[in-house]
């Protein structure tokens, strides 16, 4: 009897033991699943709406004169034409503003929009322009104005019923040529007057997508944002992530395509410029444009495809950028790091393959990053 007492003991505490395991491995695969789970549509349904800039009145030369950033207005239609994704469900969430690359429409951006919006922020796409040179000043000011407007409240009666943008939490990002721009507004060319940003920062985060500020080292456009002085000459005043591609810096056919994100002008020289708290991520096997939409009509949409190299279908690329940016501006933002932590400790987790995972701050080791 006792043999058979000590037994069914033995047995008892076999299967606690088995009970156990299986809840540690049922709470790790929960843990994945949520982070994995950021590179999906997230719970929130999304709403996506365009708003129609506001008429431009100039009764006279003086008026005509005026920048964008002088003329926006506080209320009513914004100062450029938006593109605005926003989750269904009531609440009050970050704003993200994106900026579209050189002669692309914010439309091309609309899943990638829809993608961080379901994840709980509201997007905000502006078309800055439809024709534009090598001069970026005019779209600087033009993005300024936007983030002015929305900072004053503009966007209330834009969102759905019950649906809030905090004016106190506006990120900016870009990509390409309008990555560039992100920078230049975190860097104060031109004035954006906003309530709240991390650490005092104008700005609550940066994300700049394969940003480009020109065609080579020396050949920058104006004005030029990379300044050649080595780590932390870049000093912005918010948390950055720069996002790069692998083929970006590959030519499609040399000479006549050349490079869209050409090398020394591209991600890795705006991450190797920044101060600390900064990261940077590279997709090895996707290029310049493969977060943009599966289908992006018209002349412009076709080159999109056309003039720069892609790694094939753009699904992947637009999980892991979409997913990357809310990781990042949650940990900012909201104040949530567990997403971006596990970005950094499981890469391979991604839909797609980094070449490149670097962080950039003291505070990394002691895991408060």
């Amino acid at each position: 009897m006792n043999m058979i007492a000590f037994a069914a003991q033995i047995l008892a505490f076999c299967l606690l033991l088995l009970l156990l395991l299986l809840l540690q491995l049922q709470t790790t695969m929960a843990g994945d699943s949520s982070f994995s789970g950021v590179f999906d549509h997230g719970s929130h349904g999304v709403t996506l709406v365009k708003v129609d800039e506001a008429p431009r009145k100039c009764s006279s030369a003086a008026a005509a004169k005026k920048t964008d950033d002088d003329t926006a207005p506080a209320g009513g239609a914004p100062p450029k034409p938006l593109l605005v994704a926003a989750p269904c469900d009531a609440g009050v969430y970050p704003v993200v503003v994106f900026l579209h690359g050189y002669l692309a429409y914010n439309s091309f951006y609309s899943q990638l929009f829809e993608h961080v919006a379901s994840h709980g922020f509201v997007v905000v796409g502006p078309q800055l322009y439809t024709m534009s040179g090598p001069d970026t000043t005019d779209e600087i000011n033009s993005a300024a104005a936007v983030i002015n407007w929305l900072a004053a409240g503009g966007l209330t009666s834009k969102l759905p019923p019950n649906v809030r943008a905090d004016a106190t939490k506006i990120s900016i990002s870009g990509h390409s040529r309008g990555g560039k721009v992100a920078f230049a507004l975190a860097l104060g060319h031109a004035n954006v007057s906003l309530r709240g940003g991390a650490g005092g920062a104008t700005i609550a985060a940066l994300v700049a997508v394969d940003p480009v500020d020109g065609f080579a080292a020396g050949k920058q456009t104006p004005p030029p944002i990379l300044t050649y002085g080595g780590a932390n000459s870049l000093r912005v005043p918010a948390p950055v992530m720069v996002i790069g591609t692998g083929l970006g810096g590959l030519a499609r056919a040399a000479p006549l395509l050349p490079a869209c994100a050409p090398p020394g002008v591209s991600h890795g020289e705006f991450y190797g410029e920044c101060a600390a708290p900064a990261c940077h991520l590279v997709a090895r096997d996707y290029g310049h444009t493969d977060m943009m939409d599966d289908v992006t009509p018209g002349a412009r949409g076709l080159a999109t495809r056309a003039v720069c190299r892609s790694g094939g279908a753009r699904a992947p690329m637009r999980r892991f950028v979409g997913g990357a940016m809310v990781a990042f501006v949650k940990r900012w933002v909201e104040g949530e790091p567990e997403l971006l932590e596990c970005v950094r400790a499981r890469p391979e987790t991604a839909p797609v393959v980094l070449s490149v995972v670097e962080f950039r701050d003291e505070a990394i080791a002691n895991h408060s990053y």
